[in-house]
């Protein structure tokens, strides 16, 4: 089955709904049901609990408090390296930037004007840099931290759809992480600016970030901009910037410059909050 076969139920399916309803039901205090959803949940997906900061899974009061659980310290050491990996998951793609042109999968590529929500001044600024896009499952730990240290300088809500961004929705919507609902965030740091792009997806309830709550919902259906040049939000490596109420991708973007992936990644391959993501160094 070709994969845009594969997709076009997606097209069809009520997806604001379900995720609406999916928020409701994660955020749900129901007790014993909310108990059984979350140990059906990580056996269904092989979420390894060892690793959380409270693995009792009686313990969480609603399902959203059991997907954000936070991680035992020192359960992910950072390497030292200019650009730490910000999440658990495993690597769609990655790579330069050819003009405003960004890879999402074979004949598929989106321009980094959408991908920020219509600003083309601020995608100018990545024209012919680097970009990597990272892609979180369900039994993935699902908060996001800072790939160096960055001075915040704007969020960006854009609306969109919510279809799915797993492989095989990759590879079979044109521009899918440029027509997602998603929340750009911008950063300044030593080396120059950097985007982090936080992609929803179908039953993504609701994305964060650590300096300004929830950002959806609401869903105005409207692009939403915050300014932060007037407040100093700096926040460091390694530590955390927001989170996803339920799984979906991340997508960074570089200036042009010496950027050097590490040379162990490679498309599909797993890869682990703090491992050593790049190197901007000539």
């Amino acid at each position: 089955m070709s994969d845009r076969f594969a997709v076009l139920p997606q097209y069809l399916m009520p997806k604001q709904a379900l995720t609406i309803l999916a928020g409701r039901i994660a955020s749900f205090r129901g007790g014993g049901l909310t108990t059984r959803l979350i140990k059906w949940f990580v056996g269904r997906y092989q979420v390894n609990m060892n690793e959380a900061a409270n693995p009792n899974l009686e313990s969480y009061p609603t399902f959203n408090d059991f997907f954000t659980r936070p991680l035992k310290k020192g359960a992910r050491p950072l390497a030292r390296a200019d650009l730490i990996c910000p999440v658990d998951g495993a690597i769609s793609q990655f790579g330069a930037i050819t003009g405003d042109q960004i890879f999402q999968a074979k004949g598929h590529n989106y321009s980094s004007t959408a991908l920020v929500g219509g600003d083309a001044e601020l995608a100018a600024r990545f024209n012919d840099g680097s970009f990597a896009t990272l892609y979180l499952s369900p039994k993935d730990y699902h908060r996001i931290h800072m790939p160096c240290d960055g001075r915040l300088t704007r969020m960006i809500y854009v609306p969109g759809d919510l279809f799915s961004v797993n492989p095989t929705t990759a590879r079979g919507v044109p521009g899918l992480f440029a027509r997602n609902e998603r929340v750009v965030c911008v950063f300044e740091s030593a080396r120059g600016p950097f985007v982090l792009v936080l992609v929803g997806a179908t039953i993504v309830g609701s994305m964060a970030t650590v300096w300004h709550g929830l950002v959806n919902p609401p869903r105005p259906g409207v692009v939403r901009d915050w300014r932060y040049d007037d407040k100093p939000i700096h926040l460091k490596q390694g530590q955390e910037m927001g989170r996803f109420l339920l799984g979906s991708t991340v997508v960074m973007l570089f200036p042009k410059g010496p950027l050097k992936f590490n040379p162990a990644w490679v498309p599909a391959r797993v890869i682990r909050l703090g491992e050593a993501m790049a190197s901007q160094r000539a």
